[in-house]
Formats: structure tokens, C-alpha cells, sequence
């Protein structure tokens, strides 16, 4: 089942993860395009080519956040998890 709530905390980390100086800007810029691209109305390809129409946001989305989250280091990743936990 979906947790709202975890959603929201992953949501506030990523944004947390953009909003501090310390982050890499090719980080901020990853994260800032999987958000965009999953916003977006319309999609690179579309959902009714079979199977690539829906693999594709299943795999650009969490690819962007994974590269991104790879360029920033594990210390400031540490840090603002326990600030955001702590917040919620």
C-alpha cells in the first residue's frame, strides 16, 4: 500500500537536498529533471507504444534521482535525513 506520509518526507528530502548550497550543482540539476520530466503533461515516448510507453517512466525517473543522489556526498545525505525526519 502507498504511505502518503513517506511520500511527503521523501518529497521534503529531495527538496531539501536541491535548496542546500553544499550540493553539487549537476546534483540539484538531476533531481530537479526527474521531478520535471514526472510532472510533465506529455511524455518523450508515448504511453501508447507498447511496453516502452510506460517503461519509460520507470526508468528515466529514478535513474535521474539515482545519479543525482550519487554526485552528492553521504555526509550532507546523512545530515539532511535527519533533519528532515526529524521535522516530521
Amino acid at each position: 500500500m502507498l504511505n502518503i506520509q513517506k511520500i511527503k518526507t521523501e518529497l521534503a528530502y529531495y527538496r531539501a537536498l536541491t535548496m542546500d548550497r553544499r550540493t553539487p550543482v549537476i546534483a540539484k540539476w538531476l533531481i530537479v529533471a526527474a521531478v520535471a520530466y514526472l510532472l510533465m503533461p506529455f511524455d518523450l515516448i508515448p504511453d501508447f507504444i507498447p511496453i516502452l510507453g510506460q517503461l519509460d517512466d520507470l526508468i528515466i525517473v529514478p535513474g535521474l534521482v539515482w545519479l543525482g543522489l550519487r554526485c552528492i556526498p553521504l555526509t550532507l545525505k546523512q545530515e539532511i535525513r535527519r533533519a528532515v525526519d526529524k521535522d516530521r
